[in-house]
Order: structure tokens, then sequence, then C-alpha cells
């Protein structure tokens, strides 16, 4: 007789996670996981998904990424750029100082005798030359600077010398002056490259050296040199108390990247607006009315050019650019003002008056 034995004897007992064989003898396939990955030693179920974003629409960062940058937050935001108050009280000085010079030149000019505040305008033009070009770093820089200070001295002589007071010699010599200027950079080859780029900077520059001859042009007309007055004047608290105003309260910031504040700007509209109705209360020609609308124009005009100067710059750092001269930065703002501010007094000149 044999030994009883179990009916489960001599069967291999199946593990708890397997199937046991079919009715043919053959283990059915594994069936599909839908479970997370338990394997310790392989990646995570999480590293094939994507990332969530967060508020501000950057992918969210591991433990083990790389240290972010300096300038920017645990929010993705850049930190604010510091205001200098030095620096911003600098350039409302150097606003005033520029201001009274062009109302005080413009004072001497007369019927024959306009030589003297032609002299005052192109060594303005040479200032703004030399700032915007330090400033923006335009391929050939020299040739930059030798056009655009001979444009600038055909400007001031056709402003004077020309039979009718009128601004179509001052076009020409700005399209001639901004032609010559980047036909000089196509020959250099080292410049060739570049030359998209500088195409903007040359136009600025060029530009803004003849929309200063617009004032001699202006002087030359009844009432030019009282609109001069108004509208410079106007141009010079505008700058000074926007500037004044960054030094003590720069708030709201505009921008993180710009050490300029809203207050700035809006105060210094209201100031020069109200310098102009000021001054047009007392100067023949013109009303309170007259004055304060003239004056919120060219104050206006001046501040937003004064602001997109700053954005200019700070997206050139940005960009990877290494800053320039400090002087010629700070310079390039009120500059830019005055030279926007010149055509816009010559317009409202002619609409008002």
């Amino acid at each position: 007789m044999h030994p009883p034995t179990s009916s489960e004897t001599g069967r291999d007992p199946w593990a708890d996670d397997t199937v046991p064989p079919g009715p043919a003898g053959r283990a059915h396939p594994p069936a599909p996981r839908t479970g997370p990955d338990v394997d310790d030693d392989g990646p995570s179920a999480r590293q094939g998904r994507p990332r969530r974003l967060r508020r501000s629409g950057d992918p969210g960062r591991r433990p083990d990424d790389e240290a972010v940058d300096d300038d920017v937050d645990e929010e993705g935001e850049f930190e604010p750029v510091e205001v200098r108050r030095s620096l911003a009280l600098t350039a409302a000085g150097f606003a005033a100082l520029l201001g009274i010079g062009l109302v005080l030149g413009a004072q001497t000019a007369g019927p024959g005798h306009r030589l003297p505040f032609a002299i005052i305008i192109f060594g303005v033009q040479l200032l703004f030359v030399l700032a915007w070009t330090m400033a923006t770093r335009p391929p050939a820089l020299l040739l930059v600077v030798l056009v655009s200070s001979v444009v600038a001295a055909g400007a001031d002589t056709a402003a004077v010398r020309s039979d009718v007071a009128g601004l179509a010699p001052l076009g020409y010599l700005a399209a001639g002056g901004f032609l010559l200027g980047v036909l000089g950079q196509l020959v250099r080859r080292v410049d060739r490259v570049r030359v998209t780029d500088s195409l903007g900077t040359t136009l600025l520059i060029v530009v803004g050296v003849v929309a200063f001859a617009t004032l001699i042009v202006l002087s030359r007309i009844p009432a030019g040199t009282q609109a001069i007055t108004v509208c410079l004047t106007a141009t010079g608290v505008a700058l000074t108390v926007a500037r004044l105003t960054d030094a003590v309260l720069p708030w709201p910031r505009l921008a993180p990247q710009v050490p300029r504040g809203a207050a700035g700007v809006v105060v210094g509209a209201m100031a020069g607006t109200l310098a102009g109705a000021v001054l047009g209360s007392y100067l023949v020609s013109f009303t309170p009315t007259s004055g304060a609308v003239i004056g919120l124009v060219t104050a206006a005009t001046a501040v937003l050019a004064d602001l997109a100067v700053g954005y200019a710059e700070a997206g050139r750092l940005m960009a990877g650019e290494l800053p320039t001269m400090w002087v010629a930065r700070h310079m390039q703002g009120p500059l830019g003002g005055f030279a926007l501010a010149a055509p816009a007094a010559y317009a409202m000149c002619v609409i008002f008056l």
C-alpha cells in the first residue's frame, strides 16, 4: 500500500501575485499594470508627467534644480532696481539748467540778430549727439558723431539764413544725414553686420539734432519767442519736478527694471501745465487757457520721452549689454525730452497763435 498523500503534494504553490495556468497548460499573459510603479530603483511616476505651472506662468522647479538668478525671486519676478536719490537730483538739476539756458538764449534772438541763439542751440545739439552716441553705442560711432554734427550745423545755418521760415530745409537735411550715416556704415565690412540694429539709433540721433533747430525757425515767426518761453519753461519745470519727485517718492513703480515712479510723471506734467498757464496770463498773445494747453502738450511730451529713455536703457541692460558712462545715460533723458518738445512747441504755436 502506498502511503496516503495529499492531493496538493508535488504541486508548486503559486505566488500570490501570479495567475494559475489555463486549461491548456499555458500561463496567461500578465495583466497590464494600472497602479504606480513600485520599483524603488526606477524613476518616479511623476517624472513623466508635465509639471504644474505656477501663478506667474513659470514651470515649477524641483528640489535638485540649479539656483535661480540673483535678480529673480522665488515667485519668478524681477527684483526692483534701486532708485538712487543722488542721480535723480543730478538729472533734475541738469534739466533745470538746460531749460534756463534755452529760455534765456531765446530772449537774445531778434530780427537780423539770431546768431547767438543759433550758437546756443548748436552747443545743445553737440551735447545731445555725445550723450546719445555714448549711451546707445551705434556701429561706426565716430562716423555717426561726425555726420550728426555736420547735420546740426547745416540745420542751424538753414534755419537762420533761409528766406522763408519753414521746416522743409530741415527735413531735407535730416533725410540726407540719415542716408549718409547708413551708407557710411555699409561701406565698412565690420559694421555691415550690425547695420540693421543701427538704423533706429542713427535715425533718432539725426532727427534729434534737427528737432532742436526748429526752435530757431520758431523764433523767426510772430510770437515765436514768447511761445518758446512758455513751452520750454513748461518743459523744464516738468522734467525737473518729475526727477525731484522720483528722488523723494518713486511710487508706484512703473516697472521693476526702471527706477521711475508714476507719481513723478503725473506731478511733473501737472507742474509744467501750471507753469504754462501762469506765463500765459502775463505774456502778450497768450491767455491762461492757451498757455495751459501749450504747456500741457510740451510738458507731457517731454516727460514721456524722458521715461521712454529709461525703458530703453533697462532693455539694453536686460539684453546683456554693458552699461556706459553714467553721465551720458542720465543726460540722455532730459536732452531727449527737450528735443521732442521743440517740434511740439512749433506745432502748438502754428495751431493756436
